[in-house]
């Protein structure tokens, strides 16, 4: 089952020409979009299913600095920023608080780990604080868990990821940009090495700058055109209640973690609980993947399935005048592993004991693209002039999207970036440069 999400209308008419034309709709294509439109550049945007029907849907909804790798925070602060920014220059609610996140633990091995990344937060400003054991239970009214402590970062928040990259895709609309849905692109137009359009499904657009923003399908669109990038994909389960008493905004423990939605409702997940299936893409990265695998397979369980034959990471070839495998799967909506939901409940149950009657109003599941390093590839293409790539958010994509969309646009636009976008080029995955695992 897909979560619940802003449905929003297509433009009817594809343009003949744009300046530039973004690959998928979700929260990176979406702002990257509005920021390229909003400065007078021609855009269209296009999306095999409908604007943010996959990852972009299917998160947690947290927007934070806190515990992100130290290569990611100063893009994390911008996006920080834009979340506020967008919601008043859009003028509709994106269900941006900063309302605070709240982890705690009973792990002494974590709460070290924590207390060291306060290091990290200092060189970059974050404002955050460990909690005593009688605060993180004074932030979780209601738990009889004893806590050795927690963290809280008191100006990280929460969006609604329904609402989200439907609401500033219309803001790029606003601003002329072309928005169409259940129109994949099968391949790029190249002339003597330079980009000069895209093929789509329903007919051709000439452009010279194209972003690869697919999410879970951006290695598979690259290696139609013999680049390169390493990207593997987990499947998680997640689950939606009914409107539910007040336990707390966004919180993580050990156990499960909970995000309270604008209606009252949960959204409820096992950090770090996923299904890494066997794939040949999978396959063909696997050496670069490795230092990830040792550091987390005892979070990942390792399976086989139908991602093996179908969807994007399996075996595929097409020419352009040909349906493409993005036209056979419009939305990529695995689902949602019982087990999992079931787990979760329990343990969320056991832990909130005013959470004993809620009731799930829906789950569903979901493929988390990510990088060897864990850290975004938000890049120029060498090969192909003209081509840029924004993908492999590694779970961490929705709440600093609005950042990687800006940073995107600047690549695009060659203007001055927003951060220094040397620790996310494409190049450092291949180049034979020593992978440092990123923090999640």
């Amino acid at each position: 089952m897909s979560p619940s999400i802003l449905r929003i209308p297509s433009d009817e008419k594809l343009p003949a020409a744009a300046d530039v034309v973004i690959i998928g709709g979700g929260i990176v294509g979406a702002t990257a979009a509005h920021f390229l439109a909003r400065r007078g550049h021609s855009v269209a945007l296009l999306e095999k299913g409908y604007i943010g029907c996959e990852q972009s849907s299917r998160n947690w909804g947290w927007c934070r600095q806190q515990n992100r790798d130290a290569r990611e925070l100063p893009l994390s602060g911008i996006a920080l920023r834009l979340w506020d920014e967008l919601t008043a220059e859009i003028g509709r609610d994106l269900g941006f608080r900063r309302c605070g996140l709240v982890y705690a633990t009973d792990n002494p091995k974590q709460l070290g780990e924590w207390e060291k990344w306060r290091e990290t937060a200092r060189q970059f400003g974050v404002n955050t604080k460990m909690i005593s054991a009688a605060e993180a239970a004074a932030a979780m009214p209601g738990t009889e868990r004893r806590w050795l402590g927690g963290v809280h970062s008191w100006e990280d928040g929460k969006a609604e990821p329904g609402l989200a990259a439907p609401t500033i895709a219309e803001g790029a609309r606003a601003h002329g940009a072309t928005i169409h849905q259940n129109c994949a692109a099968r391949g790029l137009d190249i002339t003597h090495g330079a980009v000069t359009g895209v093929v789509t499904e329903k007919g051709f657009i000439r452009a010279n700058a194209v972003l690869c923003a697919a999410g879970a399908w951006a290695s598979a669109f690259c290696r139609r055109h013999k680049i390169s990038f390493p990207q593997a994909s987990v499947r998680q389960s997640t689950l939606r209640t009914r409107p539910a008493p007040n336990v707390g905004e966004a919180i993580y423990t050990p156990d499960c973690v909970l995000t309270r939605r604008i209606d009252g409702s949960y959204t409820l997940a096992i950090s770090g609980k996923a299904v890494l299936e066997i794939t040949p893409q999978g396959i063909r990265h696997a050496r670069s993947f490795m230092p990830m695998f040792v550091k987390r397979l005892k979070a990942v369980e390792i399976g086989l399935g139908k991602s093996f034959f179908e969807g994007p990471e399996a075996l595929g070839r097409w020419s352009l005048d040909e349906p493409s495998p993005f036209e056979h799967i419009r939305v990529l909506d695995p689902s949602p592993k019982s087990q999992a939901i079931t787990a979760t409940l329990q343990r969320v149950k056991k832990l909130f004991p005013a959470l004993a009657g809620i009731e799930v109003a829906e789950s569903w599941g979901g493929y988390v693209d990510s990088t060897p390093d864990a850290v975004p590839v938000i890049s120029s293409i060498e090969e192909i002039r003209g081509f840029f790539l924004a993908a492999g958010c590694s779970g961490h994509g929705f709440g600093i999207g609005p950042g990687i969309g800006q940073l995107a646009a600047d690549l695009v636009a060659n203007d001055t970036p927003c951060v220094d976008p040397t620790p996310f080029r494409l190049s450092r995955l291949l180049d034979g440069s020593k992978v440092e695992v990123g923090s999640i």
